[in-house]
């Protein structure tokens, strides 16, 4: 039922793309349900001791409802951001919902994390195509751990705004073999923490019921996501000196929604917008140019 939502979601934001009165409504559709995902999906990431999503759960209402009030008004930055989410989509659904596609992409992460395991003289063992063993415990491999989601996101943001050719190449080529190849060592590093326990620590904190999953917690959890965290933002860096325009955009974005907020805070405080200004009020009737397309113990 949950990947429906997304399906939704995906659906909402590729119809956008598609010149016509309509590309607000589709956006605002695909920003809906991917929210709605995002809290249908919070038992499963507590079940999992994850806080990071749910913090995103959290802050996505007030930035869904500062979006919705953009797109009616045909705010052009508001419309690019859905035309990277657009784009990021449309990267990630044929892994997602081509069983050829997906499975064949996680056949090949787990070759290849078995060979850098290998290399690193930590033998394991195949339970299934795509489930990893040793000393008992088992780590499962899917669509989640193969980093196709933050490429697409990241090959997304580049597709924001306008680009040339050569932008778009230098841009694919910074992202996405920088986060595959990251990503590989990324399980690497999760397979060998949890399966050889080097974190065994507070398992009032780290611990879900499940033997030795303190150790997937940390190295999961919070080691790789901080990681990767790190690492998005060097490739956003680098994105912005690639393509100057992003910087413009993110400066645009930052000052609309932020500006928003502080506007609804000093009105909940009684006292005005206070300060930094808030972004001015979006203009009825802009539309951008059309969408220029570039040339989860057990589980990761």
């Amino acid at each position: 039922m949950i990947e429906y939502l997304v399906l939704i979601s995906c659906i909402g934001f590729l119809a956008s793309l598609i010149p016509g009165r309509h590309r607000k409504y589709a956006a605002i559709v695909g920003w809906v349900f991917i929210v709605i995902f995002l809290f249908a999906a919070l038992p499963e990431y507590f079940s999992e001791s994850n806080f990071l999503y749910p913090l995103m759960a959290a802050l996505s209402v007030p930035f869904l409802f500062i979006t919705i009030k953009y797109l009616l008004a045909g705010n052009t930055s508001v419309l690019h951001l859905s035309r990277a989410a657009a784009v990021a989509f449309l990267i990630y659904a044929p892994f997602a919902y081509l069983p050829v596609a997906g499975t064949w992409l996680i056949s090949a992460v787990v070759s290849e994390i078995i060979w850098l395991l290998n290399i690193f003289n930590y033998p394991v063992n195949l339970d299934a195509w795509n489930i990893i063993a040793q000393h008992g415990f088992r780590v499962e491999i899917i669509l989640a751990c193969t980093g196709m989601q933050s490429i697409a996101i990241m090959l997304g943001v580049a597709a924001a705004v306008p680009t040339t050719l050569r932008q778009k190449a230098y841009a694919f080529l910074l992202v996405a073999p920088t986060i595959y190849i990251l990503n590989l060592f990324r399980n690497v590093f999760v397979i060998m923490a949890y399966t050889g326990q080097w974190f065994p620590y507070f398992p009032d904190i780290a611990g879900n019921g499940e033997i030795g999953y303190e150790s997937f917690f940390w190295a999961h959890n919070v080691i790789a996501e901080l990681l990767a965290l790190v690492v998005l933002i060097v490739i956003a860096y680098g994105l912005f000196t690639l393509i100057p325009q992003l910087g413009s955009f993110a400066d645009e974005l930052y000052q609309l929604y932020y500006g928003e907020v502080v506007r609804e805070l000093g009105r909940i405080r009684g006292k005005g917008t206070g300060t930094p200004a808030p972004a001015p009020e979006p203009v009825p009737g802009a539309e951008p140019a059309p969408a220029e397309i570039p040339d989860e113990p057990g589980k990761q």
